[in-house]
């Protein structure tokens, strides 16, 4: 017989993320005794839930207290434990300020207005904003045409960094556009580099290139 949290733990080993609309994964994010169930699952070999609820996909990391022993002590993984390079991890987080902080300013204020019931009489008890009211996508050729000079030639940055990202699900490229990828958001964590990237070097040179950043005040209430 089919035991759901272990059916779900063995989807998330083996796919390394799941929608939120999945219901297996609804379930975890609703019912309290079948979450602490799959995440004990998860601990027990050395992993942990990961989940952001604007994000629309839950993923699965190492627990903080495994990465010293999986990774060793010679701190070769200090920037990337996925095997990324430097300038691949460069473009990442160009791509996280890009795509993400914008979507983010957009699900607060499509929230706020649902909090305010100008939406919805029970809006308080709808779910966060997510798909494409909210989603948004960069221009492939202006990326390129704005910061392959810094990180490469433009053949460089297509077929090393854009793919590599693009493997690793942090984004989907098509026709011509790159999307979020079903990694981007729930990796990153936005806590910790919303507020270094807006009102950081990485927020003016951004800004230079005619790429504006959002303010960051307020924009991760709730998580």
């Amino acid at each position: 017989m089919e035991h759901p949290a272990r059916t779900l733990t063995a989807r998330l080993l083996a796919s390394r993320s799941l929608p939120r609309t999945d219901p297996q994964v609804r379930r975890a994010l609703v019912d309290e005794a079948f979450r602490a169930e799959l995440e004990a699952r998860l601990a027990a070999v050395g992993l942990q839930l990961i989940d952001n609820p604007y994000a629309e996909h839950v993923a699965v990391a190492l627990a903080d207290d495994v990465h010293e022993p999986v990774f060793g002590a010679g701190r070769e993984y200090a920037a990337s434990n996925i095997g990324l390079t430097r300038d691949q991890i460069a473009l990442l987080v160009i791509i996280w300020a890009l795509i993400v902080l914008p979507k983010r300013e957009r699900q607060v204020n499509r929230q706020k207005l649902i909090d305010d019931g100008q939406h919805d009489m029970f809006g308080q008890e709808a779910p966060l904003p997510h798909g494409e009211e909210v989603a948004g996508s960069l221009s492939e050729a202006s990326l390129l045409a704005d910061f392959a000079p810094v990180l490469g030639h433009k053949t460089y940055v297509q077929g090393k960094l854009l793919s590599r990202l693009a493997q690793l699900g942090f984004i989907e490229r098509r026709g011509g556009l790159i999307f979020e990828g079903p990694l981007l958001d729930v990796l990153l964590d936005y806590r910790l580099l919303a507020d270094r990237i807006i009102h950081g070097t990485l927020g003016e040179v951004l800004a230079q290139a005619g790429h504006p950043l959002p303010d960051s005040d307020g924009a991760d209430e709730g998580l």
